[in-house]
């Protein structure tokens, strides 16, 4: 054979290696009398790095540190897709895995191969439910700026008061105030969150429909940039919540999103030395407890 036969065969076929297994491949064009060589692309994308599994292993050896996690999502395209349908999902059942079970009805944790599949979608997405377990949005109104935290508490317990009645049957996950003290003032400011369940299906989505409530014109959710309605103004903010928070009446803000994200915040009442702590009902089986280290951006 000769040896320029031997080359069109090798850039035509796929070369082996010494098993036999296929380890490349080639092609050669030949149009309008000119050559051009193309290399093939692998059918298998997936590999290495970008591969899912790997990635995975590699954030769980480092605890999901959200500041690698969002440095890994602006590398590429690619790598952003892979964190926002994995990698921030895994984060969530990390460090919250009791309220990601109860928010989808998809039973969480186990070792690698072990129980049921995780969870694939949530409302809003999992970076934002992610940014939700970890982040203070802060108020405006009152000049505080949102910031990262270290610890959250997340209860169904804290839920229900800030359930209407007529809502009760709805499942509402809301986070003790992250206190902001005030220059100037003997008062503080506590900024507090949330995530409902279905939110589009709840009572509560249902009533605001019902009323024909306004979506607010200026505000957005913080954590996954939809329009929200103000609890306030569509007349749903119980008396329970208030005392829950332990704020004054008439100075609590409340917005829920229409992906079910709930923000707002309060005027805190400074309590006395004869006064007791308020909101003595708890539910320690419901609580979440999210842990960072460091401040991170998203």
């Amino acid at each position: 054979m000769s040896e320029c036969t031997r080359d069109k065969r090798q850039l035509c076929g796929a070369s082996s290696g010494a098993d036999g297994s296929r380890i490349g491949s080639a092609s050669y064009r030949d149009g309008n009398g000119g050559g051009a060589i193309g290399v093939a692309r692998t059918s298998d994308v997936n590999t290495g790095i970008l591969d899912e599994q790997v990635l995975v292993l590699v954030f769980r050896s480092i605890k999901f540190d959200p500041k690698a996690l969002c440095t890994v999502a602006c590398v590429s395209r690619r790598l952003r897709a892979v964190a926002e349908r994995v990698l921030w999902r895994e984060l969530c059942i990390s460090r919250a895995p009791r309220m990601v079970a109860s928010l989808t009805g998809v039973a969480v944790g186990g070792g690698a191969g072990a129980g049921p599949p995780p969870p694939r979608r949530i409302a809003g997405g999992w970076p934002a439910l992610a940014k939700l377990l970890l982040f203070c949005c802060g108020a405006a109104a009152a000049a505080v700026p949102g910031h990262f935290m270290g610890v959250s508490r997340f209860s169904k317990s804290s839920g229900r008061s800030f359930l209407s009645r007529q809502c009760q049957g709805d499942l509402l996950y809301v986070s003790d105030p992250c206190e902001h003290a005030m220059p100037g003032t003997d008062d503080d400011v506590g900024v507090y969150r949330g995530v409902f369940r279905g939110f589009m299906r709840s009572r509560t989505g249902a009533c605001l429909v019902g009323r024909q409530a306004a979506l607010d014109a200026r505000l957005r959710c913080p954590y996954c940039g939809a329009r929200v309605w103000s609890m306030v103004a569509a007349g749903l903010v119980p008396h329970s919540a208030w005392r829950r928070l332990g704020a004054y009446e008439g100075r609590v803000e409340y917005y829920v999103c229409v992906s079910g994200h709930l923000h707002g915040n309060c005027w805190l009442a400074r309590l006395t030395s004869s006064e007791g702590e308020h909101g003595g009902d708890s539910d320690d089986s419901d609580d979440a407890s999210t842990e960072e280290d460091g401040h991170v951006a998203l």
